[in-house]
C-alpha cells in the first residue's frame, strides 16, 4: 500500500517567530483598552500609588501610562520585554497561588510586537533612567533619560505591521469608550490608586485614592447612586468575604455592564455571580432592567484560577455556587431590609415654581380635573368600599366626552375608541364596542416615537431659557463623542463647558411633553452599552429604541384627549400593527365586558 498526499495538501511547517509573535500577542491584545488594561495592571503589580493614562484618538495613535512604581533596574530593563520572561512568577512557574495581575509575564512582549513601543523606567536608587525602544517586536534603540522613580510606557501605531487587525477597529471616539470602561473597573478594584486621565491633551478626569468601595462605587455611578444604595458585607461559607455596593431598585440600568465585579483586586467578567445579583433583585425589578453596583470578592489565593483566559479577564473559583448563593442571600437580605419600589417618584401634585425648563403650565379650567391635593400623610380610609368621592383623589382624570378628541375613529382592525380618562397620569382608559380598553402612555409614545426614528423623522427641540451645567464621567464623555450626532438627532443640545462638564441647552419634545434633563446621563449609558439589549435587531434599532425610551412620555405627564387621539391615530397608520414598545412591554390591555360582569357576579355573566 503506498502513502498518498491528499490533493492540495500543504507539508507542516515551523512558523516564522516573527508570526508566532504577531499570533500570541493576537490572544492579549484586542484594541487599545486592552494595551491600557496590561499596562495598568503592571503598575499596580509595580505598587503604583498614582497612575497616568494619556491617550490620542483614543489610543490608536498613541497610548501613554506612567506611574510611581519601583520601577525596573536598567539590567532588567530589555528581559521585561522577551517572552515568558516575568518577575510575578516563582521561576519553578507555581500556578496555584497567584497574587498579581499581570502574572502571564507577555504583556509588554505582546504589545511590542504589534506596535512602536518606548519603555522608560528608574529603579529606586539608580540616578538616571533607561530607555528602550521596541517596533514589532525588535528593539531599534536604547539611551538614558531624566525621570522619577518610576515607569511610562508608550505605545504609538497599534497593529501597524498588522493591517487586517487595524481595520477592524472602531472610531476612535468608540475605542475610546472602551478605554474609560477599562480605567473605570481597575479603579474600583484598586480604590485606594490615584488615576489620571488626559485625552488629546486634556484632562477629562481624577479618579481619587479612596478608602472604602463605597466611596469608589459613588465616584463611578453618580450622585443618583450615592443617595440610593445599599451597601453589604458577608462572610463566605469557604473562606473570604463578600462586599457589594448596589442600587436600590429605584436605580438601574439597560443591560448588567454596570455591575461591575472584582475579585481579589481583579477586575473580572463572571455571569454566574451578576446572575445571583440580578436573582436578588426579583420582585423588585423588571424583567428588562438590570441592578447598578459593585461586588467584591475577596478569597484565598489557591481557590482561584486566573489562569483560564488569555485576557484574564474570566476566572475559575472553586465552589463557585456557594459563593454565587451567598452573594444572592446577601444583597437580598439587604434589599428587604430596607424596600423600595422600582416605579419612579411621583410627581408632586402641588404646582412647583416656574423653571427655566419650562413655562409654568396654564390654569386649568373648572372642573377640568377631579384630582385634589392631599396631604402625604393622610390617613387611609377605614371604609372596605370608599365612596366614589374619595377615589376621585387618587389619580383617576376624567376627559370630557363632548370635547374634541375625546374621540378616536375606527382604525384598521379597531373599531372606534370613547376616550374615559386617564388614570395616575399613566394609563389612558378608553372603552371600544364590549370592552375596556387600558393604553399604557409611555409604551404608546415611546412605539411611535421609535418608528418615527427608523424613519428619520427628528423630535422638535425645546431651548432652555438657562442652560444647564452637568458634570459627566470619563465613560459618559467618551459615549458623547462617540454618539454626538446620534445625542443630538435624539433632541438634547449639548456644548462642551470644562474638563469634565457640558452644557445642556436644549432638550427633545414630544407630544406637547419634554425630557427631563437626567434622560441626557440615562441614555449615555445605554449608549454606552450598545443600546437597549432587549431589542433583537441591529444597533441601528438597539439605538433607536434607547433614544425613544429617553424621549417618550412618562409617568406624570399630563396629556390631553386631542393629543391621546393623535396618537393612537399614529399607531394605527404604521405599516405594522404596534402591540408593544420596542424592548417588549405590551401597549394596550383590553378586558371584555363579560369579564368584568363575573367579577360582580352578575347574572348570565
Amino acid at each position: 500500500m503506498t502513502d498518498r498526499v491528499a490533493p492540495g495538501r500543504r507539508p507542516i511547517r515551523r512558523l516564522d517567530p516573527s508570526v508566532v509573535e504577531r499570533i500570541a500577542a493576537g490572544e492579549v491584545v484586542e484594541r487599545p483598552s486592552s494595551v491600557v488594561k496590561e499596562l495598568i495592571e503592571n503598575s499596580l503589580d509595580a505598587g503604583a500609588r498614582h497612575i497616568s493614562v494619556r491617550l490620542e484618538r483614543g489610543g490608536l495613535d498613541r497610548i501613554e501610562v506612567a506611574d510611581d512604581g519601583v520601577g525596573i533596574p536598567a539590567e532588567e530593563i530589555e528581559l521585561a520585554l522577551e517572552r515568558h520572561a516575568t518577575s510575578k512568577l516563582d521561576p519553578n512557574g507555581d500556578l496555584s497561588s497567584i497574587a498579581t495581575l499581570g502574572f502571564r509575564g507577555e504583556a509588554l512582549a505582546s504589545v511590542a510586537a504589534v506596535a512602536r513601543l518606548e519603555l522608560a523606567s528608574r529603579a529606586e536608587g539608580a540616578d538616571r533612567a533607561t530607555v528602550v525602544a521596541y517596533e514589532g517586536g525588535r528593539r531599534v534603540g536604547r539611551h538614558e533619560a531624566s525621570r522619577a522613580v518610576g515607569t511610562t510606557v508608550v505605545v504609538r501605531d497599534l497593529f501597524f505591521n498588522t493591517p487586517a487587525r487595524r481595520k477592524f477597529l472602531r472610531s476612535p471616539a468608540a475605542e475610546l469608550v472602551e478605554v474609560s470602561a477599562t480605567i473605570e473597573r481597575a479603579y474600583l478594584a484598586r480604590f485606594g490608586v490615584t488615576f489620571e486621565v488626559e485625552v488629546d491633551g486634556n484632562p477629562v478626569g481624577v479618579y481619587p485614592a479612596v478608602s472604602t468601595l463605597a466611596e469608589a462605587a459613588d465616584r463611578l455611578f453618580g450622585s443618583d447612586f450615592a443617595r440610593h444604595r445599599l451597601a453589604v458585607r458577608a462572610a463566605l461559607p469557604t473562606g473570604g468575604r463578600v462586599d457589594a455596593v448596589v442600587g436600590e431598585p429605584a436605580v438601574h440600568a439597560s443591560s448588567a455592564r454596570r455591575l461591575l465585579v472584582t475579585l481579589n483586586g481583579r477586575p473580572i467578567v463572571s455571569r454566574s455571580l451578576q446572575q445571583a445579583v440580578r436573582l436578588a433583585y426579583e420582585g423588585y425589578l423588571p424583567r428588562t432592567r438590570y441592578p447598578v453596583g459593585a461586588l467584591s470578592i475577596e478569597l484565598p489565593a489557591d481557590r482561584v484560577d486566573v489562569n483560564v483566559h488569555p485576557t484574564k479577564r474570566e476566572v475559575r473559583i472553586e465552589r463557585d455556587r456557594d459563593v454565587a448563593e451567598t452573594v444572592r442571600r446577601v444583597v437580598r437580605d439587604g434589599l428587604t431590609s430596607a424596600p423600595r419600589t422600582a416605579e419612579a417618584p411621583r410627581r408632586p401634585t402641588v404646582s412647583p415654581a416656574p423653571s427655566p425648563l419650562r413655562p409654568p403650565p396654564a390654569r386649568s379650567a373648572p372642573g377640568a380635573s377631579w384630582r385634589t391635593d392631599r396631604p402625604t400623610n393622610a390617613a387611609p380610609s377605614r371604609s372596605a368600599a370608599a365612596p366614589l368621592g374619595s377615589m376621585r383623589t387618587r389619580g383617576l382624570r376624567p376627559l370630557d366626552s363632548g370635547a374634541p378628541g375625546a374621540i378616536v375613529p375606527a382604525g384598521p382592525g379597531r373599531p372606534t375608541i370613547r376616550l374615559i380618562g386617564s388614570f395616575g397620569s399613566l394609563y389612558w382608559i378608553g372603552e371600544a364596542d364590549d370592552r375596556l380598553c387600558l393604553v399604557d402612555q409611555h409604551a404608546a409614545s415611546e412605539r411611535l416615537i421609535y418608528e418615527r426614528l427608523l424613519r428619520h423623522e427628528l423630535p422638535a427641540r425645546q431651548e432652555l431659557l438657562v442652560p444647564l451645567t452637568i458634570e459627566l464621567s470619563v465613560r459618559e464623555r467618551a459615549v458623547l463623542a462617540a454618539a454626538d450626532e446620534r445625542v443630538r438627532d435624539a433632541g438634547f443640545e449639548v456644548t462642551a463647558f470644562g474638563p469634565t462638564t457640558v452644557r445642556l441647552r436644549a432638550l427633545p419634545a414630544w407630544f406637547g411633553e419634554r425630557a427631563r434633563p437626567v434622560d441626557l446621563k440615562a441614555l449615555l449609558g445605554e449608549l454606552a452599552d450598545g443600546g437597549r439589549p432587549t431589542v433583537p435587531d441591529g444597533a441601528r434599532e438597539r439605538t433607536a429604541a434607547t433614544l425613544a425610551c429617553h424621549s417618550a412620555l412618562r409617568a406624570g405627564d399630563s396629556v390631553e384627549g386631542r393629543e391621546i387621539e393623535r396618537i393612537l391615530v399614529a399607531l394605527d397608520r404604521l405599516p405594522e400593527p404596534p402591540y408593544a414598545c420596542p424592548h417588549g412591554r405590551p401597549i394596550v390591555h383590553t378586558i371584555r365586558r363579560s369579564e368584568i360582569d363575573r367579577w360582580f357576579l352578575r347574572r348570565g355573566a
